[in-house]
């Protein structure tokens, strides 16, 4: 993969992450499934399987992928797509 594919996945990833963390109850479901805390999620922003995790639980309840995907002004896809970059 070319590093700037990377690189936008990851930045994609971690637009994600912080549209995930803007509501309460989103964030308790991310951190209880992953079982991060917050100092946890904040040492694992550079770990593209925890960005990839990120992506996949919004993947995993589908108006929230497209609720996100909205709000980040790209298409459900390039989450997806992201996702696979990042796990591959």
């Amino acid at each position: 993969m070319k590093a700037d594919q990377t690189n936008d996945a990851e930045a994609l990833a971690l637009g994600a992450l912080g549209w995930t963390l803007s509501d309460d109850a989103r964030a308790q479901r991310l951190v209880a499934l992953t079982g991060l805390t917050p100092a946890g999620m904040r040492e694992s922003l550079a770990d593209r399987t925890f960005l990839a995790a990120v992506l996949r639980f919004l993947e995993a309840h589908e108006p929230d992928l497209v609720a996100c995907a909205d709000e980040l002004n790209v298409a459900p896809t390039a989450l997806v797509a992201a996702r696979e970059a990042l796990e591959g």
